[in-house]
């Protein structure tokens, strides 16, 4: 026993000092940070779209699968609604505004209001409404007045709310659009409201990709828009007055275009003559959902049907054309990488998925065509693995997914599929002449 006491000290020391020494680089065990990649300027070609631009994506795992000029900047007139309407529920969730608050029109929300000539239920001036009601006509009737009476309350001006609206794409990873309006008309046709500085044309731009990006946070944070965008018809009360709002989402059920195969439920039109007949869609097929958005789609009257039909194009083609495949948690990879473990009894450790997700794969694939590469994550990192001991099926990093014969794009920029990577079994501690003896024959 006096033996092992002695022997202790200088065991550790020796560790201590060859440990240093032999300690390799802690990010050569790390795999670079994929730089974000640039969607095709048409992912299938085959599908022909009549439309400036257009993109669909799984609005769970923000997977594209299909893209024409969805990185281009273009117009998309009262679509710029679904980030007034995201705004307005994120002060509701945050208890700075309540649906039965009244709010009294500014000069410059109630005269827009009056113009016949757009989209709008008409605000008497000084009567006050309530936040929902506002809200309700912006979303189904796409009423302009009722988009700026609300950034008015959100905001406190129409230039502080276009501010905070800028704020908030960023943080949603929306870097290139350009916000002037609450409600999408050109900076001079909102009256006293314009953005100071802009030029009376300046008008809200943003990418497909821009817009699928806000389309999903909006269904991730605050899915309950939906219980509005699926509304076909409602009167808007101004008093002794009442306004019928017909959506203008045809492809609704019941509606002009319709789709009896898929339950479209949302989100929002938009229509000038910049920008073209525009439309985001989202549609719910079997616990499936997708976000499609279409810009600058041919326009030529109030009836045109053409996004319509080039929604339905798109979304056919994502369902007859993709498998949706569920991974399960606890599914492993051929030829997966192991992550290096400190100071464990064993020096890797094997990983498999931590968690539940899905991936469409082009019609016949298969799992078997799935591959991952296992990333460690750094704050568990001791030197140059993850820090011992380990538990069975402790989360350690992420998997990043690929497929074999398919090329896998997502709205983050990557051409991968990200999930939790667990370990696959306990990983004990090596004990103190263990730790000595690897770092003696390190040396070596």
């Amino acid at each position: 026993m006096t033996f092992f006491k002695q022997l202790k000290k200088p065991v550790l020391a020796l560790v201590t000092v060859l440990t240093v020494v032999s300690s390799l680089s802690v990010a050569s065990f790390f795999a670079p940070k994929a730089s974000a990649a640039t969607l095709p300027d048409q992912t299938d070609s085959s599908l022909n779209i009549d439309a400036k631009a257009a993109i669909a994506v799984d609005a769970k795992t923000g997977q594209v699968l299909y893209a024409k000029n969805a990185e281009q900047t273009l117009p998309v007139a009262s679509m710029s609604k679904l980030l007034t309407a995201y705004m307005v529920l994120q002060a509701i969730d945050q208890g700075k505004l309540k649906w039965d608050q009244k709010v009294t029109p500014s000069d410059a929300a109630q005269e827009v209001s009056q113009d016949t000539t757009l989209s709008n239920v008409p605000l008497k001036k000084g009567e006050s409404y309530t936040v929902k009601s506002l809200y309700q006509a912006t979303l189904i009737y796409s009423a302009n007045g009722a988009a700026m009476a609300l950034a008015d309350a959100v905001g406190g001006t129409q230039k502080n709310f276009i501010d905070l609206a800028r704020k908030e794409a960023k943080k949603m990873g929306i870097t290139d659009a350009e916000i002037y309006t609450a409600n999408g008309l050109t900076n001079g046709e909102v009256k006293d409201g314009k953005y100071p500085g802009a030029s009376d044309t300046a008008e809200n731009k943003f990418s497909a990709k821009d817009m699928a990006i806000l389309s999903q946070r909006l269904l991730k944070d605050y899915p309950e828009v939906l219980e509005t965008t699926k509304i076909k018809r409602m009167n808007f009360n101004n008093g002794t007055d009442q306004t019928v709002m017909e959506n203008w989402n045809w492809m609704l059920p019941g509606l002009a275009k319709a789709y009896s195969e898929l339950p479209v439920d949302g989100l929002k039109t938009g229509t000038s003559d910049s920008a073209g007949a525009c439309f985001a869609a989202t549609v719910n097929k079997g616990g499936h959902r997708l976000i499609t958005i279409v810009l600058g789609a041919k326009h030529d009257s109030q009836e045109d049907l053409s996004r319509f039909e080039e929604t339905q194009k798109i979304m056919s083609y994502c369902y007859n054309n993709y498998t949706y495949t569920t991974l399960t948690k606890g599914m492993t990879f051929k030829k997966t990488n192991t992550l290096p473990v400190y100071h464990g009894k064993e020096l890797t450790t094997k990983v498999s998925l931590g968690q539940t997700t899905d991936v469409w794969l082009k019609s016949g694939g298969t799992k078997e065509q799935l591959q991952a590469k296992a990333v460690g994550d750094k704050k568990l990192y001791k030197k140059d693995g993850l820090q011992a001991p380990l538990k069975k099926g402790q989360i350690v990093g992420t998997l990043e997914v690929t497929a074999k014969d398919q090329k896998l794009y997502y709205l983050d920029g990557t051409t991968h599929l990200s999930a939790k990577a667990q370990t696959t079994s306990e990983v004990k501690k090596a004990n103190i002449f263990v730790i000595g003896w690897r770092a003696v024959t390190s040396l070596f």
